[in-house]
């Protein structure tokens, strides 16, 4: 139904969307005609992470569904691309969301926070490449600082790194 005039409803049919038993070609179909309904963050971040099963039945599958929102010009539209990228981060995928990274290029506040947490969570899994990364990105500087931000935030990076993040804002 794409008649729903509440958030909880939105957020409800997302999550039906991503844990109901079906095949991937029709979740893909239902997942399609969802991503033009998310309006903000959350929907989008929840039904993202709802999605984790339908990665799992067909990755490279739903890597290939996911190509054009990366490309979007709709703020949430490409917010839903990036945050599916959350699932990939990965040796296989690693290298591919470096390139994607350089490519990116939006002015969309909810979009440039969703590439940021991705630089973290890229530094998170794969410190040193995505350090080799940082070093010659060609991020827009309030996405690159902001990626920055988000990775001395992590619980999950030691001092001598955040340190030496710190040092690299861009000005």
């Amino acid at each position: 139904a794409t008649d729903t005039k509440f958030y909880e409803e939105t957020m409800l049919q997302g999550m039906v969307i991503g844990l109901a038993k079906m095949e991937l070609d029709e979740q893909m179909k239902h997942i399609s005609m969802f991503v033009p309904r998310i309006d903000n963050w959350a929907v989008c971040d929840i039904f993202c992470g709802e999605l984790k099963t339908a990665v799992k039945k067909g990755k490279a599958t739903v890597w290939q569904f996911i190509q054009p929102y990366l490309i979007s010009p709709q703020e949430f539209e490409i917010r839903f691309g990036i945050v599916m990228l959350f699932h990939y981060v990965d040796e296989e995928h690693i290298d591919a969301l470096l390139a994607y990274a350089d490519t990116f290029n939006h002015d969309a506040y909810y979009a440039r926070m969703a590439m940021a947490w991705m630089m973290s969570i890229c530094f998170i899994k794969f410190p040193e490449k995505t350090m080799e990364y940082l070093k010659q990105s060609k991020l827009d500087n309030w996405t690159y600082n902001k990626s920055l931000q988000k990775t001395i935030e992590s619980l999950r990076v030691d001092k001598e790194t955040k340190d030496i993040l710190r040092g690299m804002k861009r000005r």
